[in-house]
C-alpha cells in the first residue's frame, strides 16, 4: 500500500545539522509513492549536497531563484504550482522567522510565499533558539497563517544539550505527511479504542490469554488520528509503538487483565465512537495463587474460572441517543471459528450495538493483512483482503458516514 501515490512533494531543505536526515526522508516519501522535488538553501548545502538529493530522487535539485533551466525563468512559480504540498525539513529558526513575516530573498522562501498548496515545516534548532520569544512569535504567526508544524520533539541535540527543538525522525515526519493527506472525516470527534489481548493470572508466572497482536486495533487508532479525531487507546499486553504519538492527539493507557481494561474503558467512555477491538478473555481465575504453583509429579492443579465483565455490553448500556444515533456509536469485533456472519450478527444484537466487524479467516492473528465483514442492521459488507491500515481507513470512512 502506497499512501502517497501520485502525490508531488516539494522537499525544502534549510540550513541545520538535522539536514543530514533528509535523504532518508526523501526515500521514505518515495516508498509511499510520492515524487520528490528538492529545493535547497545555500546554508543547507553545507550539510548535504545537491548531488546526493538528485541521486536519491531522480529529479534535478534547485538551489537558486536565478536558475534559468526553468523555461520562463520563474522557478518559484513553476515548482510550487506542480506541488501537492511543500514540506520544509529542517525548518531553521531563520527560515521560520522569514516565512512568518512574508520575507522572500531566496528560492525557497520565495517559493513558499508564491505557493497555492499547503506548507508543512519540521522545526529543528537548539533548545534556547526554540524557546526564544522571537521563535515562539514566528510559530504563532505561522500557525495563524495555516502552516502545519511537524514537531519539534524533546531529546538529545547536536550541541550536546537536551531539550525541546530536536527535529522529528524521518519516519515520524513521513507518517505525519501521510496523515495530512487523509480525509478529516472525524475532525473534532473523540474516539475510544481497546486493542490487544488481556492476560488473566493463574499465579505470578502463569496465565491465560487470547490470540491478538493488537495490530488491527492500533491500525484503527492511527486511521482515526489521520481522520482528525482525538484518540484514547487502551492496550492490553503488546509491544506495538503508539501511533502518531508526536501529534499529541492520542492518549494510551496500558492494562493487563480484563477487569483493568473494563475499568479503564468505562472511565473513558465519554466519547463519540467506541471500537471494541481487543480480544478480551471471557473468563478469569477465581483465586490466583500468590506464589508460583509447584509441579508435584502428575498432580494437576484445580483451577476455578469466573466470568469477566462484558466491556462492550457495559459501554453500550451507557449509550444515549444524540441526533437520532446512539452516542457513543459502538463498533464491536468478532473472531469466530465457524459461521462468522451468523454468530457475529447474533453478537451484535445481543450487545445492542449498531455495528460489528468480523475477522475473516484463521490466519489474521499477528498478520499485517486481514479481511473484514462489516455487519449492521442494513446487512453485511465485505472489505477485501488488504493491509490492516488500509482496512482501518476504509472502516473509519464507513463509521464516519454512519454518525
Amino acid at each position: 500500500m502506497q499512501s502517497l501515490l501520485n502525490k508531488k512533494i516539494v522537499l525544502g531543505i534549510s540550513g541545520g545539522i538535522a539536514a543530514y536526515k533528509t535523504p532518508e526522508l526523501a526515500r521514505l516519501l518515495m516508498q509511499e509513492g510520492a515524487s520528490v522535488q528538492v529545493i535547497m538553501t545555500d546554508a543547507a548545502q553545507q550539510f548535504v549536497t545537491p548531488v546526493t538529493m538528485q541521486a536519491l530522487t531522480g529529479n534535478p535539485v534547485y538551489t537558486s531563484q536565478w536558475d534559468n533551466s526553468i523555461s520562463n525563468n520563474m522557478a518559484h512559480i513553476e515548482l510550487s504550482r506542480a506541488a501537492d504540498a511543500i514540506v520544509i525539513v529542517p525548518g531553521s529558526a531563520d527560515l521560520m522567522a522569514k516565512l512568518s513575516l512574508g520575507l522572500a530573498d531566496d528560492l525557497l522562501s520565495t517559493l513558499c510565499l508564491a505557493r497555492d498548496c499547503p506548507l508543512l515545516i519540521a522545526p529543528a534548532m537548539n533548545k534556547q533558539m526554540w524557546e526564544h520569544a522571537a521563535t515562539q512569535r514566528s510559530v504563532e504567526r505561522l500557525s495563524k497563517d495555516g502552516v502545519t508544524l511537524l514537531g519539534p520533539a524533546s531529546g538529545f541535540q547536536a550541541c550536546g544539550e537536551v531539550g525541546m527543538g530536536r527535529m522529528l525522525e524521518p519516519s515520524e515526519i513521513a507518517e505525519q505527511v501521510i496523515a495530512f493527506f487523509q480525509k478529516k472525516t472525524l475532525l473534532g470527534k473523540k474516539v475510544l479504542i481497546t486493542a490487544g489481548p488481556t492476560f488473566e493470572a493463574i499465579d505470578p508466572v502463569r496465565g491465560i490469554t487470547n490470540h491478538s497482536s493488537g495490530k488491527m486495533g492500533f491500525a484503527i487508532a492511527r486511521a482515526a488520528l489521520e481522520a482528525g479525531a482525538q484518540v484514547h487507546l487502551i492496550a492490553g499486553p503488546c509491544h506495538l509503538p503508539t501511533p502518531l504519538e508526536v501529534t499529541g492527539l492520542i492518549t494510551r493507557t496500558n492494562v493487563v487483565s480484563a477487569k483493568e481494561m473494563h475499568a479503564a474503558t468505562l472511565a473513558a467512555s465519554d466519547c463519540d465512537i467506541f471500537f471494541a477491538v481487543a480480544a478480551v478473555a471471557d473468563w478469569g481465575i477465581a483465586k490466583p495463587a500468590k506464589e508460583k504453583i509447584k509441579r508435584n509429579g502428575k498432580e494437576v492443579p484445580n483451577i476455578e474460572f469466573v466470568a469477566n465483565p462484558d466491556i462492550l455490553l457495559d459501554v453500550a448500556k451507557t449509550a444515549k441517543t444524540k441526533g437520532g444515533k446512539p452516542h457513543p456509536y459502538c463498533v464491536g469485533f468478532a473472531a469466530e471459528s465457524t459461521n462468522l456472519e451468523k454468530h457475529a450478527d447474533e453478537k451484535r444484537k445481543r450487545k445492542g450495538i449498531p455495528m460489528i466487524v468480523g475477522n475473516i479467516g484463521p490466519d489474521t492473528f499477528g498478520s499485517d493483512l486481514n479481511q473484514l465483514l462489516v455487519i449492521d442492521a442494513g446487512g453485511s459488507k465485505k472489505i477485501a483482503k488488504a493491509e490492516k491500515l488500509q482496512l482501518a481507513r476504509q472502516l473509519i470512512g464507513l463509521v464516519a458516514k454512519k454518525i
